[in-house]
């Protein structure tokens, strides 16, 4: 189709989602918008939060009887981030549950030796897996985790125990609510007083009947303002274990006779494989937010519609979105969502196409974007939660609920700003390849070229990595970590700076590959809004760097004016493209209330 071509107008949205969902959106998202606008998942008013707790593991199962395979299912990253997109709209307790059971838990699994191992157990889900990392004591830190499973000569097994009450596993779900449940638990393995590091041990959490088992302490803990689960402290009192138990892989091998073999020389490494399914569980947490970014969009612009207001006249009645300080902040909003979901889709085939020469680069992408994608997420559902007034505050209308569940995801998988600050180091060291500054000077570059805006968004990343460069070079800090804290403000901005290049080149190649004048023009217009803004806010950088020009920087306000003006018209369509199930629109009193 060329430029003069034009499609019908309800084939826009449709190509929209084409280009936010791909060619396989049939296989991979079209079943989880159908299970999760049936009937079992429709929000349920009034429910007590152990109600809640219980239902999300009954719609568990649900998911799991639409799996065709758990176990295949649980090695597939485009599937697993499919899911999650659209399971934290419905219910934010499953999807995290979820996300336990398939990635941290089977992932793990499937991930070490395990031809001679039962999974029939975890496929069904006659019992439910969950995953133990974190300790009370050590969190971001957990390669310094206190638990210890110790190798008995005697019996062949493992001592699994806990040497102090910090030392509890912290927050993971393992109630017998839901049904009885077994974990993999990550412990010191300690072979004649050896410390070989960190290794995952698979251990029984309760009986048949959801009794725990001895020498296991599971204490509930209080209620989080994030997504109802049944959170608990667990300790182990000199549990014994099976030789079993020890998931072994290259990284790691124990004969029966206690000898140790590696293909890693560092316990730290041995650590950090023996947990990468947090890596992948980055991706899930991304993938959790966005699709509540996108449904809190979809709400927040259809009210805004239907809702009508005084308008400059007396006796005129307008919609809320014909005034642009309502219009404006949401179509900047829908710009960086469909960044964020383009980035997404990149890194996680990235991810998916992963070889042991490029992981290191991959974890960190990964990382990077998991950060920038849920923090976005919080921004976006604020501005959409008070764009629909006192309704969005109610939890029917899916936008105040999953906001809160929202905090869930910027901690869970590696806290953001950890997991920066480790990125930022990473790409001060060497871990980034800056991209050259264009050579055209900027008055022959009008900021309405997507190549220029593009360019303008590196310069702004090389600013950054120039200034945490310098302040990483040049300080006479006292000490390594005060030298460090001179550098980190600057090295985070870089991070971000990253980020947002990467979300606007993702963007910019969607507008490229768009077949239909219309999908094209309104991604080209997306670009450059969430383009715009970003270079606005560092205008004064790139002046003084040469990047752009006096006029320009006084055109910018303008600029972004012209392009909100363009995209105005075609809100309702944009948020089409992000094809949320109708029966679940349908359900959200914000969107049948009464004009006022």
């Amino acid at each position: 189709m060329n430029d003069t071509q034009l499609s019908p107008p309800h084939a826009v949205p449709d190509e929209l989602a084409t280009a936010l969902f791909g060619g396989g959106a049939a296989e991979l998202h079209h079943p989880w918008k159908r299970l999760f606008g049936s009937e079992p998942f429709a929000y349920q008013e009034g429910l007590a939060h152990e109600e809640r707790i219980r239902l999300s593991y009954e719609r568990l199962r649900l998911i799991n009887r639409a799996v065709d395979d758990p176990l295949a299912f649980a090695c597939e990253p485009a599937a697993l981030s499919a899911m999650h997109e659209w399971a934290g709209v419905v219910d934010a307790g499953m999807a995290t549950c979820a996300s336990i059971h398939y990635n941290l838990f089977l992932g793990s699994l499937l991930d070490h030796d395990h031809e001679d191992r039962d999974l029939a157990a975890y496929a069904r889900m006659s019992r439910v897996g969950t995953f133990l990392c974190t300790e009370l004591a050590h969190g971001n830190d957990a390669a310094q985790m206190e638990t210890t499973c110790t190798f008995d000569r005697a019996t062949g097994g493992f001592v699994l125990h806990t040497p102090r009450p910090e030392a509890c596993k912290w927050m993971p779900n393992t109630s017998p609510v839901g049904g009885p449940k077994d974990a993999v638990v990550a412990a010191r393995l300690l072979v004649d007083d050896r410390d070989l590091g960190v290794f995952l041990f698979l251990t029984p959490l309760h009986d048949a009947d959801g009794t725990p088992l001895p020498g296991r302490e599971i204490r509930r803990l209080a209620r989080t303002a994030s997504s109802p689960v049944d959170h608990c402290a667990t300790s182990f009192h000199q549990v014994p274990l099976p030789y079993t138990a020890l998931l072994q892989g290259d990284h790691g091998r124990l004969t029966r006779d206690g000898h140790f073999t590696s293909s890693l020389g560092s316990p730290r490494k041995r650590f950090l494989r023996s947990i990468s399914r947090v890596t992948m569980g980055k991706l899930c947490m991304s993938a959790y937010s966005l699709g509540t970014t996108r449904h809190a969009l979809t709400v927040a612009v259809r009210h805004a519609h239907n809702r009508h207001t005084s308008g400059m006249t007396g006796g005129q009645k307008v919609p809320l979105f014909a005034h642009r300080s309502h219009h404006a902040p949401l179509l900047e909003a829908t710009a960086t969502a469909y960044a964020a979901t383009l980035l997404q889709r990149g890194v996680t085939q990235q991810w998916a196409d992963a070889t042991d020469d490029d992981m290191e680069d991959r974890e960190r992408l990964v990382a990077v974007a998991k950060g920038w994608i849920t923090w976005q997420a919080r921004a976006i559902m604020t501005e959409c939660r008070e764009r629909c007034g006192a309704q969005g505050l109610i939890l029917a209308n899916g936008i105040a609920g999953q906001l809160a569940a929202n905090e869930g995801t910027i901690t869970a998988e590696g806290d953001n700003k950890v997991i920066w600050v480790k990125a930022a180091g990473e790409m001060l060291l060497g871990g980034l390849a800056l991209k050259p500054p264009s050579e055209i000077p900027p008055e022959q570059r009008p900021l309405t070229d997507p190549q220029h805006l593009q360019d303008l968004l590196a310069d702004i990343e090389r600013i950054w990595h120039e200034r945490a460069r310098t302040r990483l070079r040049t300080g006479r800090a006292p000490s390594p970590l005060a030298r460090w804290n001179a550098t980190v403000t600057p090295a985070l901005e870089l991070v971000d700076a990253h980020a947002h290049r990467l979300a606007g080149q993702a963007l910019s190649d969607a507008a490229d590959r768009a077949v239909a004048a219309q999908a094209r023009h309104l991604l080209t217009d997306l670009h450059r809004l969430f383009a715009l803004r970003r270079v606005a806010a560092h205008s004064g950088d790139l002046l003084a760097q040469g990047r752009i020009t006096a006029d320009q920087v006084q055109q910018l306000p303008e600029a972004v004016d012209n392009v909100v003006t363009a995209l105005e018209p075609h809100a309702l369509t944009l948020v089409e493209g992000f094809d949320v199930p109708e029966e679940l629109l349908h359900s959200h009193p914000v969107l049948h209330a009464a004009s006022a």
